[in-house]
């Protein structure tokens, strides 16, 4: 007896799957999707005679991987990219980035910046980003564009930008965007008060309240020099993470930023909390921060993301590039070549990151029920040959460039290298733009 086969939008086929949820890698397997979703995963022969799909794409040489969830970053800060190297944080932000920003921060440098790292986090596999910047609607109008998942944050702190003026009219504003873009299915947000050090008791209270209330995570730079800790204890006689908690803060919802200086009482706060970090390895060590103990962590529990950072102090939006270094370090601090394998690595730039937003049930693994937001990386290349295990040449042998194709939500937003559909030239004549006004505040 025939079967009919059953009508799909998609059938992906691939030489390997990294489904990360088993961590396993399927070999000749095929990804069914329909309605932007995931249907099955199988067997490619199994899924030819199953399924009949609108459209099919053969990955003969590709690894295919969830998309990388970039889990912490200030999207329209690559319009800010190598404006300031070289610098410690604090004079990288307060003589050069701060006053940058009150000069040129707008909706339309929101919006021009964030295009610009949708295009490049697309181009490097990146298919959900956790922003913290001003003006979330014009970032959200730029994912939107692009087809990519965000997570925007609502950015608070205690003095005024050209964005707000104190912190409720920061919280009024960011609410303003959520409500705004409430009924968009790739938008999220979350609530991003700066830091320990620029925001007081009361706010973070008050972002305590609303998080509790909108069922939303915290996103928070935390502990990232060793001038903010010593600070802390100076006026507050605490560290700053003892003092979230105190607030009440630290919990599954809280994704802390950084997180290098950390002791033996800070990590146990963070596991006994279910707290999550964002570890952003290149941008700890361009700023002199320091090197965050994530093998420690892991071994912990700790959930452990990865992050970028902002382009400003990266300079580069590149998962690829910080999950080598990630492992590396992580080996090297702590004496032990076992530590974060590669298939662990992976899981922290997709699976992790996902349930640190809050969206482990829609994302971060391939497996049946969730977003088909997908990411194909070719080891046809000579530098990716032989290949014995693909996962490995993933975190320590290829590169972004190696990217062909992404899916975000089952529509194809890469494709062979390029993004369809959207006016490159246009992108590059606004970041010209941009470029010549920064360019002359910097030489003035």
């Amino acid at each position: 007896m025939t079967t009919t086969p059953e009508a799909i939008d998609l059938l992906i086929e691939a030489r390997w799957i990294a489904a990360v949820d088993p961590d396993v890698v399927l070999e000749n397997h095929a990804v069914a999707v329909r309605d932007g979703r995931i249907v099955a995963v199988m067997p490619a022969g199994e899924a030819r005679n199953r399924y009949r799909a609108t459209a099919q794409t053969s990955l003969p040489d590709h690894l295919l991987i969830p998309g990388l969830i970039n889990l912490h970053t200030h999207a329209a800060m690559s319009l800010m990219r190598g404006l300031a190297d070289d610098l410690p944080l604090m004079d990288w932000l307060q003589n050069r980035i701060w006053p940058a920003e009150a000069a040129h921060v707008s909706p339309e440098f929101v919006y021009d910046g964030g295009r610009l790292a949708c295009a490049e986090m697309l181009r490097g596999g990146i298919t959900c980003f956790n922003d913290m910047y001003f003006y979330p609607e014009s970032t959200a109008a730029a994912a939107a564009e692009y087809g990519m998942r965000a997570v925007l944050g609502i950015a608070v702190l205690e003095f005024p930008t050209p964005y707000a003026s104190d912190a409720d009219d920061y919280l009024r504003k960011g609410l303003a965007a959520r409500d705004a873009w409430r009924d968009h299915p790739l938008i999220d947000f979350c609530l991003a008060p700066h830091a320990p050090y620029t925001v007081s008791d009361d706010t973070f209270k008050r972002v305590l309240t609303l998080s509790e209330q909108l069922n939303v995570p915290i996103h928070c730079h935390v502990h990232e020099t060793r001038q903010e800790i010593e600070e802390s204890l100076t006026t507050l006689r605490m560290r700053p993470l003892q003092r979230l908690h105190q607030l009440g803060l630290l919990g599954p919802g809280f994704i802390g930023v950084h997180a290098v200086h950390v002791d033996e009482d800070d990590l146990d706060l963070l596991t006994r909390t279910g707290a999550s970090i964002a570890h952003c390895p290149a941008s700890n060590l361009k700023l002199a921060s320091g090197f965050a103990p994530v093998a420690r962590m892991r071994q912990l529990g700790i959930n452990v993301g990865i992050g970028t950072d902002g382009a400003a102090s990266n300079n580069r939006l590149d998962l690829f590039s910080e999950m080598r270094l990630a492992a590396l370090l992580a080996k090297g601090l702590s004496g032990d070549a076992a530590v974060l394998p590669a298939g662990q690595v992976l899981r922290m730039a997709t699976l992790d990151a996902a349930r640190a937003l809050g969206l482990g049930h829609e994302i971060g693994s391939i497996t049946a029920g969730k977003s088909a937001d997908l990411c194909a990386v070719s080891l046809a290349d000579i530098r990716t040959r032989p290949c014995y295990d693909p996962v490995s040449h993933l975190v320590h042998a290829a590169g972004r460039d190696q990217v062909t194709h992404v899916w975000v939500a089952g529509k194809c937003c890469v494709e062979h290298k390029t993004l369809p559909n959207h006016d490159q030239n246009h992108l590059e004549s606004s970041i010209a733009l941009w470029q010549n006004k920064l360019e002359f505040r910097r030489d003035a």
